[in-house]
């Protein structure tokens, strides 16, 4: 024969894996997981606790700025009553927040 065969020099790895090749991929999905991932699971958790805690009486703000008190509860929907005498249904998820108590003066 006449090409003899040819080593990559200086890798030093068997069957050419590098470590410090994949070490700044695996820095960028750690930082990524720790800044962005995991975050945003604990708000989701937190955000379900809460919707699964409204009880009737507590004072709510729904995610298009309606404030209003619930009336009725149900697995899906909650009835709110934004005024004297008027009620709307709106969904769990329409939620954005949880009031303290006596934030509605006049309802």
């Amino acid at each position: 024969m006449f090409i003899s065969p040819a080593f990559a020099a200086g890798s030093g790895s068997p069957a050419g894996f590098d470590l410090m090749g994949f070490l700044p991929m695996i820095v960028i999905f750690v930082l990524f997981w720790f800044l962005m991932v995991r975050p945003q699971q604990k708000r989701m958790k937190e955000t379900q606790k809460m919707l699964s805690e409204i009880q009737k009486g507590d004072e709510v703000v729904t995610q298009g700025g309606i404030v209003g008190r619930v009336a009725k509860t149900s697995e899906q929907y909650l009835t709110l009553e934004i005024a004297n005498g008027v009620e709307i249904t709106v969904q769990r998820g329409a939620v954005s927040a949880k009031l303290e108590k006596g934030t509605m003066k006049s309802l």
